[in-house]
């Protein structure tokens, strides 16, 4: 199979579209935060807790919708944790999102193992199936990838257009923007530079942990250490790679996707050659030189990593 005869098939971009899906998600989180002034380095950690509660809460019934609820309003908590510490505190972002992350995987390990301390392999769930939608399902090419995905990759795509609305044409979105570069003016205008900022880290907060909630409940089954993988850091480099716009975001996150997917089915054709650890490293490497060409261009929020106290100038 060459390389050509790869990109052209639809099971390749049906593929690297669900590996985006959380990517998605995360990056529009992490996206969120950043556009109203604040890093959130917890999303490895959140994307963790979004996995773990998700996938639990399902176990004990919840349903799947309710299970992504769940993760949601976990990852809101986490948020809140960091939007307290960062925005009226004004402490360390990198030192608090780091803690975030660290505090979170190891309470997600520690309920797990608490609640299921003899359990040598994790317990299923029945996950989202792929949706079957008539006709649109059969379409060549366009069915398989798009029309066959599940209902949590048609959430991710739909909440790309959500934010995008949301930032760009709506008050509140505004509002987010221009606390982003200049709080001072937003205070000026009678609005909370800290309700904001700190809304918006919630908001950013749960939509990373449906994320995770992705890998449990839609990519696999259960919940395993590990399985987040690296994705929460590849979505903060993803970030930047969009100039922090929706959109852009999408373009990102389907790259890597596509990457990764790429590098699933070269090692199949030359895996006896070439050592799998070369394919697994690809992606990440192709993307760092995606975000170093790109990133020279990059316009970020002006107060981006500055804390603002009311009152002070």
């Amino acid at each position: 199979m060459d390389i050509l005869h790869i990109l052209l098939t639809d099971s390749f971009w049906a593929a690297a579209l669900r590996i985006a899906t959380p990517l998605i998600f995360g990056v529009l989180g992490a996206l969120i935060c950043e556009k109203a002034g604040v890093l959130n380095l917890g999303i490895e950690g959140i994307f963790a807790a979004g996995a773990m509660a998700g996938w639990m809460a399902v176990w004990l019934g919840a349903g799947l919708w309710g299970g992504l609820l769940v993760a949601a309003i976990v990852g809101g908590g986490f948020g809140l944790m960091h939007a307290i510490l960062t925005v009226p505190l004004g402490l360390s972002q990198h030192v608090s999102g780091l803690g975030i992350t660290m505090f979170a995987t190891s309470l997600s390990y520690f309920i797990y193992r608490t609640a299921l301390p003899q359990v040598t392999s994790p317990p299923r769930i029945t996950p989202f199936q792929p949706l079957d939608i008539p006709i649109l399902s059969d379409l060549p090419f366009l069915g398989p990838v798009l029309f066959q995905q599940t209902a949590m990759t048609w959430l991710a795509l739909f909440m790309v257009a959500l934010v995008w609305w949301v930032l760009n044409r709506t008050p509140l979105g505004m509002a987010l923007r221009a606390v982003g570069d200049n709080p001072d003016a937003v205070d000026a205008q009678g609005l909370s530079v800290y309700g904001l900022r700190m809304g918006a880290i919630v908001a950013g907060s749960a939509l990373m942990a449906l994320g995770g909630a992705f890998l449990t409940m839609s990519a696999f089954d259960a919940f395993f250490f590990g399985m987040v993988n690296g994705r929460g850091w590849i979505c903060i480099a993803l970030v930047i790679f969009a100039s922090w716009r929706p959109g852009k975001a999408l373009l990102g996150a389907l790259l890597f996707g596509a990457f990764d997917a790429f590098q699933v089915r070269l090692q199949t054709e030359v895996g006896a050659f070439v050592p799998s650890q070369v394919f697994l490293m690809a992606p990440y490497v192709l993307s760092l030189v995606a975000l170093v060409i790109v990133a020279r261009r990059a316009e970020y929020p002006a107060a981006l990593l500055q804390p603002w106290f009311k009152g002070q100038r």
